[in-house]
This record gives structure tokens, C-alpha cells and sequence, in this order.
């Protein structure tokens, strides 16, 4: 990374496109060129050059601690995660033979493109309803068709719904059967293969989130909980309470379960079934067939 370049003499490129493009005469490009552009360099810019440089090999150095700092950080929940029992905000689907019909399905290599579509946007469904237990509800009385009163509850906010790209957006099939008209934004986290940190590409989100409204975070698989930190981080920082947050997964690492809710406490996670950690995502695969 540097923030001063040499600039060339001349510059071909720029020279075709200022006279095709912008319809400038090579007079006027020479002129400005030697008579602005270059001197302005070489008065201001270039003396610059030795601290610029200065200025970042500090920041890069401040990056690498920081960096350096974060996989320790890793590492040690990981650790501690390991010697836990799974977290208690950790709300597994019941394994009814239902539930476990469907997943025989779903992991099963040799079905269908179309079976497991089916068979895993029922289970989103079913997860998804799961995840709206943990909703606030207020105590409301309602008057029955016959004219009866009938105490009952009533949800305290809105619902929103963030999908983690690209895998998490195979749960929005069953996000609509439960909730059509659900807000949803969007984040993409890539895993930065030099170092193995996650990135933030991209992030869109409801443009309406209140203090009161839930937000359901959704992502089919989860293993280290590297890219799942940084999610909810985002929702944080923006202002959503963590006890607002349910994050809705198929599967996910206990190492990964237990860093998530170890670093947000008030965060709860509904999944079907803990798997083993470190297992590589296929779930956007077999359900986008690429």
C-alpha cells in the first residue's frame, strides 16, 4: 500500500481517452500537463513522499497487531469453547421424527435437487417459527367472532431479517411462508484466504430497524463462528440490541455456538442440530445447484 506514485511523463491512455472521449486537442492536454499538473507534483506531492510512506508502514504495522491480536482472541474462545457445555441461549429444533425425516433427506447426497429444496425450505419454515418464540409479547384482549373476550398476546415491535450471502438467502423461501412481508436487508462476509479473517464486502440493511423490533440473522451453516461474529457485530454497531437478535442456522459447530454467545450474551441461536466444527459450507450448493 503507498499513497505516492511516481507519475510518468506522459500517459498514453489518458492522452486517447481526454481526445476521443472528451474531446480535447493534444495542444491543450500538453499544455496542461507541463504546465499544471506535473509542477503541482513535483512542488507539493513529492517532497511528501518520505513521510507518506512513514505514515504507512505505522498504519500497516498497527494492522498487523491488530490482526495478530484478533486470531489470538480466536483461538482462545475457541479453546474455552471446546470445554464448555453448549450454551443455554442455544434453542435446538426438537428432534421429532419429523424433523429428523427431513434432515435424512437433506443430507442425504443422492436426492434430488428438487427433494431437497422442498424438504430444507419446510425445515427453514420450521425454524423459523422456532426463532419467533423468542419474541417480546404484550398481554391484549381481543373480542372473539361471538362476542367473547379472549386474553391473549400480541408481538412487541416489528420483525426484520438479515441474510448472510450467499447461502443464507435459501432460507428466505421459508422466511415468506412464515412472515410474507418481513423486512429484509442483506451482508456478505468473505474469509480473507491470506490470513483467515472474515471480511465485510456488503451490507444493506432494513432502512426502518427501531430500538423495539427484532431482527432475525439467517445463515444455513455456521463452523468456527468467525463470519457470524462479524454479522451480528454489523447489527451492534447499528444500533440493534443484542437481546433482539436471534440468529436462525440449520447446523452449526459447538466451537462456533459457544464463541458466538460467549462474546454476545444476550444473542440467542436457533439451529436443528450441532454438527461437527470446522465442516465446509454445501448447503448453497446443493440448494442453487452451483
Amino acid at each position: 500500500m503507498s499513497l505516492v506514485h511516481d507519475v510518468p511523463d506522459w500517459n498514453i491512455k489518458q492522452v486517447i481517452r481526454d481526445v476521443r472521449e472528451r474531446g480535447r486537442d493534444l495542444d491543450g492536454i500538453m499544455k496542461q500537463w507541463f504546465n499544471y499538473v506535473k509542477p503541482n507534483f513535483e512542488r507539493y506531492v513529492d517532497p511528501q513522499r518520505k513521510h507518506a510512506d512513514m505514515v504507512v508502514k505505522h498504519i500497516q504495522q498497527i494492522l498487523i497487531e491488530k490482526s495478530k491480536k484478533h486470531r489470538a482472541d480466536l483461538e482462545r474462545l475457541g479453546r474455552e469453547a471446546m470445554d464448555e457445555p453448549l450454551s443455554e441461549n442455544v434453542l435446538l429444533l426438537p428432534q421429532t421424527p419429523q424433523t429428523v425425516g427431513m434432515s435424512t433427506i437433506i443430507q442425504d447426497a443422492e436426492q434430488t435437487q428438487e427433494d431437497f429444496i422442498f424438504y430444507f425450505d419446510r425445515l427453514a419454515a420450521l425454524l423459523i417459527e422456532r426463532a419467533l418464540d423468542n419474541l417480546d409479547f404484550r398481554a391484549a384482549q381481543v373480542e372473539t367472532p361471538k362476542g367473547h373476550p379472549y386474553d391473549g398476546l400480541l408481538p412487541v415491535g416489528g420483525i426484520n431479517a438479515v441474510v448472510v450471502l450467499r447461502a443464507g438467502a435459501a432460507m428466505e423461501s421459508g422466511l415468506r411462508r412464515v412472515i410474507p412481508d418481513c423486512r429484509t436487508g442483506r451482508i456478505l462476509i468473505r474469509t480473507n484466504h491470506r490470513h483467515g479473517e472474515p471480511e465485510l464486502h456488503y451490507c444493506k440493511l432494513p432502512t426502518t430497524i427501531r430500538q423495539q423490533d427484532h431482527m432475525l440473522m439467517l445463515d444455513p451453516q455456521m463452523s468456527s463462528g468467525g463470519a457470524a461474529l462479524m454479522a451480528v457485530r454489523v447489527l451492534v454497531d447499528h444500533g440493534v440490541p443484542e437481546r433482539k437478535i436471534v440468529f436462525v442456522t440449520y447446523f452449526a459447530g459447538k466451537m462456533g455456538l459457544n464463541r458466538l454467545c460467549k462474546v454476545f450474551p444476550g444473542l440467542r441461536v436457533v439451529a436443528v442440530r450441532v454438527t461437527e466444527d470446522h465442516e465446509k459450507r454445501w448447503v448453497a450448493r446443493r440448494y442453487f445447484g452451483c
